[in-house]
């Protein structure tokens, strides 16, 4: 058996990670709550967003993505006004990234309901792999996620909805499988990204900020670009806040968190044992679904959990489907999730050849651990000016 490489191992700990808690506290349940407080017929406000004051005539979430709750919490000084609202933590999603985490925001529902299971994963019906993040007409966005979105919902109800976000992403397969409904403001700037939040008088607002993420992905959470990353948060929410209108709630949360994975942390998956019995590899680097050839599921994983160790929580697909951690899961949906699903603990990081690029970033994110899974829920309201 050849070694892995890598750096320290995950210390002991559970035997299995457990599950997020879907419809209570996730960001799946952040656009249902909103849309529940502007008392939209179906919904209802399991967050208590709206406490003891009237209900607003709009709601905006804005996301920002990679911002995690261990890694801000530990910075609130650089932030004053992230600091001064009122919040609380949430969990996002398995896996712990982008594509997963905003199918269940713009679906209110678990992974295993929706069906966008990881940054990359298999289509049993396509036979092939689906990147979410590169997808665009092919397949079809509602053939792979068919079920309504919160947005389509709420603007049936006749309430104005408005999403916020780069014009690259307008048309993106992504942006038409989860979060389609309502209009799309494509916004460049920050000047254009205020002008679009505080403009809505009415109905259901979402924007999307990137920046940080990126910079976390290159830099690492620990770096003085990333803190710097914070502050331009800060002084966009702070402008937000400053015209937002009277009878407006704004609502700050993440899609997931981040983990520093130096070097030396390194496993290559291709070096694993059994890797001959796998067929292909999806996912990313801190959360991998493992495709097997048939019959040898049980060969790979038993190897793979010899050979990580505590350094990765290493199930099969039907331990990860009655952990709850891609919540209810429908039958077709399963069979997107691997054979055999790896999540990585410690600072561990699951290279691969398959994606060089990605395998190759400081900042990664997709596993269960805390500093992946936990998300702000930030929440202030406009006030009226003389």
């Amino acid at each position: 058996m050849k070694p892995v490489r890598g750096g320290f191992a995950a210390p002991p700990g559970p035997v299995a990670p457990g599950a997020p808690p879907y419809g209570t506290g996730t960001l799946a349940d952040v656009l249902p709550s909103a849309a529940g407080v502007l008392q939209v017929s179906g919904f209802e406000d399991v967050l208590g967003l709206q406490g003891s004051e009237p209900a607003p005539e709009a709601v905006t979430v804005l996301l920002i993505d990679g911002l995690g709750w261990a890694p801000w919490h530990d910075l609130t000084d650089l932030t004053p006004t992230l600091a001064a609202l009122g919040r609380r933590r949430l969990s996002t999603t398995v896996p712990s990234t982008t594509p997963t985490a905003l199918a269940s925001l713009g679906t209110g529902m678990s992974p295993g309901t929706h069906g966008i299971v990881g940054a990359s994963f298999w289509l049993p019906d396509e036979e092939r792999l689906l990147h979410p993040l590169s997808w665009g007409d092919d397949p079809h966005p509602r053939a792979v996620q068919p079920e309504p979105t919160v947005f389509e919902r709420v603007a049936a109800a006749g309430l104005p909805v408005v999403s916020v976000g780069p014009s690259a992403y307008a048309e993106s397969g992504l942006t038409r499988a989860v979060l389609r409904g309502g209009e799309y403001a494509g916004s460049d700037s920050t000047d254009a990204i205020v002008d679009a939040i505080t403009g809505q008088r009415r109905g259901l607002g979402y924007a999307y900020v990137p920046d940080l993420d990126r910079t976390g992905h290159v830099h690492g959470v620990d770096s003085p670009e990333w803190r710097e990353g914070l502050r331009a948060v800060d002084a966009l929410v702070a402008r937000v806040l400053e015209r937002l209108p009277a009878g407006h709630m704004l609502i700050v949360t993440a899609d997931h968190g981040m983990v520093d994975c130096p070097p030396a942390s390194r496993v290559s998956v291709e070096a694993l044992p059994a890797f001959d019995r796998v067929i292909t590899v999806a996912g990313e680097p801190r959360l991998r679904h493992v495709y097997c050839q048939p019959g040898s599921q049980g060969e790979v994983l038993q190897a793979w959990r010899d050979a990580l160790g505590e350094r990765a929580f290493v199930l099969d697909r039907e331990e990860a489907v009655s952990l709850g951690l891609f919540g209810p899961t429908e039958g077709d949906y399963a069979e997107r999730i691997g054979d055999v699903v790896v999540l990585a603990r410690g600072d561990t990081v699951l290279v691969s050849e398959v994606d060089p690029l990605v395998s190759g970033l400081l900042g990664q994110h997709g596993s269960v651990t805390e500093q992946e899974m936990g998300i702000p829920l930030l929440q202030a309201r406009g006030q009226a000016r003389g």
